[in-house]
């Protein structure tokens, strides 16, 4: 199994118990020891399970995250953001920028992003994808 950064759809699928995103997640902890995803996914994660007011479930996150790799947002990430920013705003199809920090962060990293959101992230040149919810 190649190593992957859960996007936001994915990591919210796992912490539901959607079956085939945690059997999925389950055999790659097996293989190499962790979750691995991204700083603006934390965020997204814990600010939606705030604003819930579903204090467990972000206590449970929290324990999540402190045995996964969260990957940070740094130069090298963030020059890979704007470079795929710029190239889908020239030809007119923009992404939100949380979609393109995490891209961003996939590349720098090489990375393969999984999210169940195919559609957006296929835009990106030379962004590798896997689905976990359907295959």
């Amino acid at each position: 199994m190649k190593k992957s950064l859960l996007d936001t759809d994915t990591l919210s699928f796992y912490l539901k118990g959607a079956p085939a995103v945690v059997n999925r997640a389950r055999e790659y902890v097996e293989q190499l020891g962790r979750l691995d995803f991204s700083i603006i996914t934390y965020y997204e994660i814990r600010r939606g399970l705030l604003y819930a007011k579903a204090q467990q479930k972000a206590e449970q996150f929290e324990k999540m995250a402190a045995a996964s790799c969260v990957w940070p947002l740094n130069v090298a990430e963030s020059r890979e953001a704007a470079e795929i920013c710029a190239r889908l705003w020239l030809k007119g199809t923009p992404l939100d920028d949380a979609d393109i920090l995490i891209a961003g962060i996939a590349l720098a990293n090489d990375l393969v992003l999984v999210t169940n959101n195919e559609r957006h992230f296929r835009r990106i040149e030379g962004l590798r994808l896997d689905n976990w919810l359907t295959r």
